[in-house]
């Protein structure tokens, strides 16, 4: 056990640290900014994921543990009705208190008692945890794509047009041509979806069945903000045809005529075709569009119009897990979420987890798309071909885009 001790907190420290150097570029006051509703401040983000350790590993299993602050309790539970009230979601912005350094202090207090844990848990208590404490560092993971997705939103709001990391070309795919859009056929019939049980997957992903597809070709790359752009030029957002009955209300009363982060040129002297007078905001700040990368922070509504002009449609979630291997196939992971047509509901069989843990995913199984694959902020090692994100169709601010399938 001593071994697998020692990975597992090691792989505790790797993944706590890696939150404090996503929040190393801001300053106290870009933590504490809430931009919409749908966002939380990077300040929450950081005590929210150590709240998870306390409250779910440390305060039930280290014998002797004390709380840091027995308050923290309501401001930094989620969703948890089970653990009691919490500070309303819209209103995580207003904390100013506790200040950031207490939330740091926080964290260490946390980390030492985990640390303890680790090292005074008789072996066969700390394996009877282990699943908990991997579901709050896969939990904490998703809350640091959420640190970046926030922040870029927050910091679009500012007239200043700051950037999260001016030298950010490490965290987007780099610049080159996109391959030329390519069908890949697939012959569907009975395959197997699912997490097969080998390694840390959650709840949502399983249970493991046949689904039955009919044969279907799908697109071999992503949609490029080149093609994206021919799209806005040929008045695919004043097309009603094109849209879904909720999409297109959303698109008249939300004002869209572009993606979230899309921004015209103020001269309006662009090269000559349908790109050339784009900007797009992103973790870099305001960028010239590259019309060869993917696009992105597009909602479900704009992806479903621009497959319905494109003369295809989005693939079903059970269709791209399928494909995820497929000879010629690219940019499964890693460039943007890929929303599809399925509805987030569960798989056959479904069970939620056991105890605080049960309401992690199964009671968000209404009103959501499925997404897939896994996004520029989405952290190295959290990604795998079962894995199921969600978000409502309206949602943009996540790092979202598009992939077609067509039938045969």
């Amino acid at each position: 056990m001593t071994l697998v001790v020692s990975e597992l907190q090691r792989a505790y420290e790797d993944v706590r640290r890696h939150s404090f150097a996503l929040a190393e570029p801001l300053s106290a006051e870009d933590q504490g900014v809430q931009s919409m509703p749908d966002a939380s401040p990077t300040k929450w983000h950081l005590a929210h994921t150590t709240w998870f350790f306390e409250t779910i590993v440390l305060k039930p299993h280290l014998p002797g543990y004390r709380a840091f602050d027995e308050r923290y309790a309501y401001l930094f539970n989620s969703y948890y009705e089970a653990l009691g009230p919490r500070h309303a979601r819209p209103q995580r912005g207003l904390l100013t208190r506790p200040s950031l350094q207490e939330v740091h202090a926080y964290r260490r207090h946390v980390d030492l008692s985990m640390a303890k844990l680790f090292g005074e848990l008789p072996p066969e208590k700390l394996a009877g945890i282990e699943p908990l404490i991997t579901l709050g560092l896969h939990h904490e993971q998703q809350h640091q794509e959420l640190i970046v997705t926030d922040i870029v939103h927050a910091l679009s709001c500012n007239p200043l047009q700051p950037a999260y990391r001016p030298d950010a070309s490490e965290a987007v795919p780099s610049r080159k041509r996109a391959p030329p859009l390519e069908w890949l056929r697939q012959e569907g019939g009975v395959v197997q979806i699912g997490h097969d049980g080998r390694g840390f997957a959650f709840d949502n992903e399983g249970p493991r069945h046949d689904f039955l597809l009919r044969p279907y070709e799908i697109a071999n790359r992503l949609v490029t903000c080149a093609e994206y752009a021919a799209f806005i030029a040929d008045q695919g957002y004043e097309r009603p045809e094109l849209w879904l009955s909720d999409g297109w209300a959303t698109v008249r009363r939300e004002g869209w005529s572009a993606p979230i982060y899309w921004v015209r040129s103020e001269d309006g002297q662009g090269a000559a075709h349908e790109w050339g007078n784009w900007r797009v905001f992103g973790v870099s700040g305001l960028q010239a569009l590259d019309p060869d990368a993917p696009v992105s922070n597009l909602s479900f509504y704009e992806a479903a119009a621009y497959a319905e002009w494109a003369g295809a449609r989005l693939p079903t979630e059970f269709e791209w897990e399928a494909a995820f291997d497929a000879p010629g196939i690219e940019q499964m992971t890693g460039h943007g979420w890929q929303w599809t047509r399925s509805s987030y509901d569960p798989y056959p069989g479904f069970r939620p987890l056991a105890g605080v843990a049960a309401e992690y995913n199964g009671k968000f199984m209404v009103g959501q798309q499925v997404l897939r694959g896994g996004s520029i902020a989405t952290p190295a090692g959290h990604t795998r071909r079962t894995y199921r994100n969600f978000f409502p169709p309206a949602a943009r601010w996540q790092f979202t885009g598009v992939r077609l399938v067509r039938d045969n």
